[in-house]
């Protein structure tokens, strides 16, 4: 657990602060009332403790509900700001915190702890500017056992970047110190230090009641022994101009840099002083990228107890580069391609031949189709062969700028191979075309099933990625498909990717998303499943989004024909502009049945006591379909609560088993694809056929 040393962290005091900051609406002391937060009616209820000045959601007082919501009023925010909460976890639970922004039927989780304390701790949430209002929730979720409770002390919001800090308030901004048994950054200035320090007056006040972050050599005991001042965790992506102040006494010697660190903990050096010794204050200027949440870091190192010491002040930070060299923000997003349009920015050497094509193919039961929709098109090579007794078939994508870190995705699937050595591997050239870093190669996997990648690589020159597939027998080569290309700045470990998804999505990886299944009668539900189902000549082999992952599907043969079976999403708020849903479904087999998609409306009639609804067939497909995976896009719009419905109805045989995958909601409306319109049932009566 992270320490401050010399001033115990009672933020008990925060509203005795000597300096208290300009508070946004939003903010609240739940002292004499609780400034307009509401408790959710469908949840249990937040209590304001009597004795004490907090409010807590108390297991004693949870009932027969897991969890209780705690609504703000409707808060407008033009610039950034950053919410601060000071908040206690007693024994067992978690506390989150959302966004809801009005216009849109999902929130954003921003912050959420599991972290059980005896004393309060503070979370530092920034807030980016939007153009709608909006409101935070706090979702408590105390332990069912006994003496369990989550409190609120305190939440303040206040313009600017939770990275900013002048150090005069008590709580340091949420800045923390990693607790070191010698070296420890500590509060300087006030008048109660010690007159012989040589310690400087601090930069805010310019005098002796002021306070800053100083770390002093004098209990070094190691060589190099290190302390690290951090930041709060970012919650939104940042970029721009960091900006503090210094002084560094360096006497026999220390080290001092500033650094970042992921959710990880990877660490990347951003600045060294160049000035060996600052008497007065200095200010610096770094510019900083933060795609993904991260902490500052300010680390000193000491050489022995005469290392002199460090200090830091006003911490400030500007959403404009400093520096008019800094690279603007690169968007990697021209590696991306689905190959619907053609080849995007990839292309293949001219020596080689064609050995990559592009490629549509009607679904069937020796092949499947792209994995975009189920009937677009991606890149298959192989498919021409010549006399030659093997080949080399390079796809280059476009240069990427050097010092980023980036996640590349993609989608493979191999089809006959008796061998797969150098089937299809993946490469980092630099721009001159020379071979960097062999990163991937495929290794044994199922035939005939799209598989996902996902790869970090980081190269110092400008790079690109070369995906390599080599014939060196006509009998060993089978065929092999690439599609859907992602590229996003970040380790892919903290980007958002498949097992992240963002509100709105559910992909099954995780569980069922909150969806719930109606059952009037037991005539069969929705499984969720992974891998193949179980009935030969239906269903997925595999499911869209990971293939080794999660799907949902009826068994047809645990179901009579006709019978039908529900899935109901969470209940959605409403928005007055248009939505999209997107889902893949998976509809294979000589028996297979009906799959609908339902919007139910809600109407609360509270004189009678009841919730009525009413539904209305959004979509609907019927019979055999496709041995792949299909886009489904359905536009709808419903300005009150309603829930989306999934209902799959049996066919007349056991091989009819019916999956969805990968569902999206999303503003409106649908972009739809020329292949969307058409509704193509069946398979063609030439299995082989495949259209360039």
């Amino acid at each position: 657990m992270f320490t401050l040393q010399l001033l115990p962290f009672l933020v008990l005091t925060l509203a005795k602060a000597q300096q208290q900051p300009l508070l946004l609406p939003g903010s609240c002391s739940f002292e004499f009332s609780t400034c307009g937060y509401t408790s959710d009616p469908k949840y249990a209820t937040w209590t304001v403790n009597e004795e004490g000045r907090f409010i807590t959601a108390d297991a004693a007082l949870m009932g027969s509900k897991d969890k209780a919501v705690l609504l703000s009023p409707d808060l407008e925010l033009v610039d950034w700001g950053c919410l601060r909460m000071v908040y206690q976890i007693t024994g067992k639970g978690s506390l989150q915190l959302h966004l809801r922004p009005h216009g849109e039927n999902f929130d954003y989780t921003l912050w959420t702890s599991e972290k059980p304390s005896d004393s309060w701790l503070i979370a530092s949430i920034d807030l980016r500017n939007m153009s709608q209002t909006y409101q935070v929730l706090m979702e408590g979720r105390p332990g069912k056992e006994e003496g369990n409770s989550v409190a609120i002390f305190e939440i303040h919001i206040v313009p600017g970047f939770c990275i900013e800090c002048d150090f005069e308030e008590h709580h340091l901004c949420g800045y923390s110190n990693q607790w070191n048994p010698n070296v420890n950054w500590y509060v300087g200035g006030s008048l109660a230090r010690d007159p012989q320090s040589n310690l400087p007056d601090d930069h805010t006040m310019n005098n002796e009641r002021g306070h800053y972050m100083y770390v002093d050599s004098i209990y070094a005991k190691k060589f190099q022994e290190v302390a690290k001042l951090l930041s709060p965790m970012t919650t939104t992506p940042m970029s721009g101009c960091l900006s503090f102040y210094y002084q560094r006494n360096q006497a026999r010697g220390n080290y001092f840099s500033l650094l970042t660190r992921d959710e990880l903990g990877h660490y990347e050096e951003l600045w060294r002083p160049d000035a060996y010794d600052t008497t007065q204050w200095k200010l610096e200027l770094v510019d900083i990228k933060a795609p993904h949440p991260l902490e500052v870091v300010f680390e000193v190192a000491f050489n022995s107890p005469r290392g002199g010491y460090v200090a830091i002040d006003d911490i400030s930070f500007s959403p404009e580069f400093c520096h008019s060299e800094t690279d603007p923000n690169f968007d990697p997003s021209i590696t991306n391609c689905d190959f619907e349009e053609g080849f995007c920015e990839y292309h293949q050497e001219q020596i080689e031949g064609s050995v990559w094509n592009r490629v549509s193919v009607k679904p069937n039961v020796y092949r499947v189709g792209d994995h975009t929709t189920g009937t677009g098109s991606f890149l298959l090579a192989n498919t021409r062969f010549t006399s030659r007794p093997g080949y080399v078939g390079r796809l280059h994508g476009p240069v990427l700028p050097g010092n980023h870190k980036y996640c590349l995705r993609f989608y493979y699937a191999l089809h006959g191979f008796m061998k797969i050595d150098n089937a299809l591997a993946l490469y980092i050239y630099d721009e001159n075309n020379v071979a960097q870093e062999k990163v991937w190669t495929v290794s044994e996997s199922s035939r005939d099933v799209w598989m996902e990648v996902d790869i970090t690589f980081q190269k110092p020159m400008p790079t690109k990625i070369v995906f390599v597939t080599i014939c060196r027998n006509f009998w060993d080569c089978g065929l092999v498909s690439l599609d859907d290309i992602t590229v996003t700045i970040g380790d892919c470990r903290v980007t958002a990717g498949p097992l992240r998804p963002v509100p709105g999505q559910c992909n099954f990886e995780q569980g069922e998303c909150g969806y719930t299944q109606e059952r009037k009668q037991r005539r069969g539900g929705w499984l969720r499943m992974r891998g193949q189902t179980p009935t030969s000549y239906t269903g997925p082999r595999a499911d869209h989004t990971l293939g080794v992952g999660h799907y949902m599907y009826i068994e047809a043969s645990h179901m009579l024909p006709g019978h039908s079976a529900r899935l109901l999403t969470t209940e959605l708020r409403g928005v007055d502009s248009p939505q999209c849903l997107v889902f893949y479904y998976h509809m294979y087999g000589s028996g297979t049945g009906t799959l609908s998609v339902f919007l139910r409306r809600h109407d609360n009639r509270h004189h009678y006591r009841e919730l009525r609804y009413r539904d209305s067939l959004l979509w609907r497909r019927q019979g055999e379909q496709s041995i792949s995976w299909m886009r489904a896009m359905v536009d709808y719009e419903c300005y009150t609560k309603h829930q989306i419905i999934f209902e799959a109805v049996r066919g007349s045989s056991i091989r009819s088993d019916i999956a969805i995958d990968d569902i999206v909601f999303k503003q409106g409306p649908c972009k739809a694809d020329p292949g969307d319109s058409v509704q193509y049932s069946g398979f063609s009566e030439n299995f082989n056929e495949i259209e360039y």
